[in-house]
């Protein structure tokens, strides 16, 4: 069998990572036997649609590495791949089922059917009650020429129970008694989800099917519909719930479904927080899907890589974590594996804001690559670059270096006639401060740390002593470590 696989989100306005999980299986899904990944737009539901999410979706699945083989953009023989461009299709499949007594005319309104809503007993769920189920070809035939609008409905079984099998869940079993006799087409004439959903799936020979759990307990109305029409039915992939952690003031742990109050959830809203787009798929892809044999216990992979080791027999079905602290560790390993070119890539703009000379790029990429999980980080870690200010003196004192405010000042008033004179290269800088340190009889880091803490006025920077020097150059070092001597001494 040739693997047909498809991605149809809805276009409502951003891509959150359980959408673009279920893009990366399915993708995986097909590219794993080599078989067919199709982009398809369900737009049916205008209410919900948002002018340019297309292009997000679009700019997703770029971004993400996750390339379709037949879309709206590049079409493909299953074409149009909007279903608002395949409008036509669906009615005639739907009047199909009327004439053959599988479906109905519908012509109750929307009154009547709050009212029964309304006085449905507390508590229980009121579906619809088959009030148009059995009318009479000369009352459809009179409605109809009155214009009375109306909907068209499946006839869905009274009784027994419906099973089918899922890959992930094994099989399930509904009650058919639970199934509502489900709309095909709305008053406005455009399919319901469900419908334009089986349809475009059959009529784009799509084999596998995989989206969320939550269409466990309403699969039973898409294979009606393959049923009534005679159509093979798909096999089943559904995916765990991604959950999300919440931790109180008191340290407890809740776990709950993924949603805002967790952090972002959207993939751009990732993307602008610093995370690369190959990690977040890397980190999403084990959401759920645990490799096995010669990748087991693997965590890092390109996406070459999980196209080889995905199977989807490999899915778990519990709902799995959502964890920033795992990403962002990710994330880290993602940056410290870059090459030189990609890391100025991404760091640039950051370099940019920060002012800062393209002489000391090397020396950054040292010593920022093991120091940084995101690149929204770098403009935090420099920012002594650009800003200078009266920081507390108490910086000065740090037990472990044995310096205090009079070692300090001692070492600072020591090291400026040598800074004064030094020819500004790191390897020079290094060797002067450790002489002196060697001709006071103390440890480096007596001299080493006042020298840092009055340059950057800041307790933690990326790399050490002369490392600041050297970002900061000659001229701005001696003028802020001045101004740090002058401070202790109380002018």
């Amino acid at each position: 069998m040739h693997i047909r696989t498809r991605f149809a989100p809805s276009p409502t306005g951003f891509m959150h990572v359980g959408n673009l999980r279920t893009a990366l299986y399915e993708y995986l899904t097909a590219k794993h036997e080599g078989g067919t990944f199709v982009l398809r737009i369900e737009d049916t539901d205008q209410e919900r649609y948002v002018e340019g999410a297309t292009d997000v979706i679009y700019k997703t699945l770029e971004l993400a590495g996750i390339t379709h083989d037949e879309g709206p953009d590049i079409g493909g023989e299953y074409g149009p791949y909007v279903q608002s461009e395949r409008k036509g299709l669906y009615k005639p499949y739907a009047e199909q089922l009327v004439k053959e007594g599988k479906a109905y005319y519908c012509f109750c309104s929307k009154e009547r059917l709050d009212e029964l809503r309304k006085n449905a007993p507390e508590g229980s769920v009121i579906g619809y009650d088959r009030h148009c189920r059995n009318l009479s070809p000369e009352e459809v035939e009179e409605k109809l020429k009155a214009g009375i609008p109306y909907v068209i409905r499946q006839k869905m079984p009274l009784d027994g129970e419906s099973t089918y099998h899922d890959l992930v869940y094994g099989d399930i079993t509904i009650k058919n008694d639970e199934l509502d006799d489900q709309i095909l087409i709305k008053a406005d004439g455009f399919p319901t989800y469900n419908f334009a959903n089986v349809i475009d799936d059959h009529t784009m020979g799509i084999t596998h099917v995989v989206r969320g759990s939550e269409y466990l307990s309403s699969t039973p109305k898409y294979n009606a519909l393959y049923e009534a029409f005679g159509w093979d039915i798909p096999t089943y992939i559904h995916l765990p719930l991604i959950n999300g952690k919440s931790v109180d003031e008191e340290g407890n742990v809740t776990i709950s479904k993924l949603s805002k109050r967790h952090g972002s959830t959207g993939f751009f809203d990732l993307v602008n927080e610093g995370f690369l787009p190959k990690a977040i798929i890397n980190y999403i892809a084990l959401l759920g899907w645990c490799p096995a044999g010669e990748f087991e216990n693997r965590e890092i992979f390109t996406m070459d890589e999980l196209i080889k080791a995905f199977d989807i027999n490999d899915i778990s079905k519990s709902p799995s974590v959502f964890d920033y602290d795992k990403l962002e560790w990710m994330n880290g390993e993602y940056i410290k594996a870059m090459g030189s070119d990609e890391f100025l890539e991404n760091a640039k703009p950051s370099y940019d804001k920060l002012g800062i000379n393209e002489d000391n790029y090397e020396l950054l990429e040292e010593i920022l690559k093991p120091r940084i999980t995101r690149f929204t980080e770098i403009e935090g870690k420099l920012s002594f670059l650009k800003e200078f200010g009266d920081f507390d003196l108490s910086l000065f004192e740090h037990k472990k270096s044995k310096s205090t405010v009079e070692t300090s000042i001692d070492a600072l008033e020591s090291v400026i006639p040598v800074l004064e004179e030094a020819s500004w290269q790191r390897d020079e800088l290094n060797d002067k401060i450790k002489a002196l340190a060697e001709a006071k009889q103390v440890k480096n880091s007596v001299i080493m740390w006042p020298v840092r803490i009055a340059a950057a006025g800041v307790a933690v920077t990326p790399g050490g002593c002369s490392e600041v020097l050297i970002l900061l150059g000659k001229e701005e070092s001696l003028r802020r470590i001045k101004i740090g001597l002058n401070r202790l001494k109380g002018n």
